[in-house]
C-alpha cells in the first residue's frame, strides 16, 4: 500500500523511525511529512495565523520526506495538496510517545488528528501509540529521547504489528468512511499479543495546570486522571492495562447519533 506517515512527536522521534522502519518491512510504499518539532497535545489545530514552511529532509527513510513548521494537520493537509505526487492509500500517524486511549487523550492528541485529517480527504486512517509507563518516559527523556535497549526492542516489536495491522485495517475501510483506527499498543508487548477491540476509556481530568507561579504563569502537570468507565465493554485503557493491543474504531459519522 502507499502510506502517507505523519506524527506529533518530530521528525526526530525515534518512535516514528522504528514505525517507518516496521511499514516499509511489511513492503508498503511511504512518503514521510512530519513536524519539525514536537507538537504533542495539540489536538487538530492548524497554523491559521501565520505561514508555514515545508521542505525536502533526508533522515535515512529511503522514501521520500519534508518537514513541516506546524502540526500535524498541517503536514497531512500540505502533503495531500501539496507534496506528494500521488495520492495514498491511507494516512498513518504515529507512534505517538505514549498511549492515547481514553476520551480525553484522544480528543486532545496531535496523533490521532493527524490521522483525522487525512480522513478529512477521504482516506482511511490509522494512528498508533505506545503505552510506557513513567519510568520509561522519564528515562527516555533524560536521555534526550535516546531509548535503551529494553524500549528499542519493544518499538520493534509494535512497529512489526503495525506493518501487518495497517494492511488488515486499511483493506477493510472504504475511502469516505470517515473512521480513524485508534491502535495502542501495551508496554509489555510481544510478537503474540493479541488484539482487543475497545471503547474509549471515560476519564475525568481535572487540574492539569499548577497554581500561579510567582511571575503569573501556570505550568503543565502531566496525570492520567480517574476512570469512571462501566464495566463493560471493554476500554481501551482496561485492554492495555492487561496486556492486550488496543484497537478503538473511531467512527465520526456516529457523532450526533441518537
Amino acid at each position: 500500500m502507499r502510506l502517507l506517515v505523519t506524527n506529533d512527536d518530530g521528525i526526530d522521534c525515534v518512535f516514528l523511525h522504528e514505525l517507518v522502519l516496521g511499514l516499509r518491512e511489511a513492503g508498503h510504499e511511504l512518503a514521510v511529512v512530519a513536524p519539525k518539532t514536537e507538537q504533542s497535545w495539540i489536538g487538530a489545530a492548524k497554523s491559521r495565523n501565520r505561514p508555514v514552511r515545508s521542505a525536502r529532509t533526508d533522515r535515512g527513510f529511503d522514501c521520500p520526506t519534508w518537514t513541516v513548521d506546524g502540526t500535524p494537520s498541517d503536514c497531512v493537509n500540505i502533503a495531500l495538496a501539496h507534496l506528494v505526487k500521488t495520492r495514498p492509500d491511507a494516512v498513518v500517524s504515529g507512534m505517538n510517545v505514549g498511549l492515547n486511549a481514553s476520551l480525553a487523550f484522544i480528543l486532545a492528541s496531535g496523533t490521532v488528528a493527524g490521522a483525522f485529517e487525512g480522513v478529512l480527504h477521504g482516506l482511511p486512517a490509522v494512528a498508533f501509540s505506545q503505552d510506557l509507563s513513567f519510568e520509561t518516559y522519564d528515562h527516555l527523556k533524560d536521555r534526550g529521547g535516546q531509548p535503551g535497549d529494553e524500549l528499542c526492542a519493544t518499538l520493534k516489536i509494535s512497529a512489526r504489528h503495525a506493518g501487518r495491522l495497517v494492511q488488515e485495517l486499511v483493506a477493510g475501510t472504504p475511502p469516505r468512511s470517515f473512521i480513524v483506527h485508534n491502535i495502542n499498543f501495551p508496554s509489555a508487548i510481544h510478537p503474540d499479543s493479541e488484539v482487543r477491540r475497545t471503547v474509549p476509556a471515560r476519564m475525568v481530568i481535572p487540574g492539569l495546570f499548577s497554581p500561579a507561579q510567582d511571575d503569573g504563569t501556570h505550568r503543565f502537570v502531566f496525570h492520567l486522571g480517574q476512570d469512571c468507565s462501566p464495566a463493560e465493554p471493554l476500554t481501551d485503557r482496561a485492554a492495555l492495562a492487561h496486556g492486550f493491543i488496543s484497537h478503538t474504531v473511531l467512527d465520526y459519522t456516529r457523532l450526533g447519533c441518537v
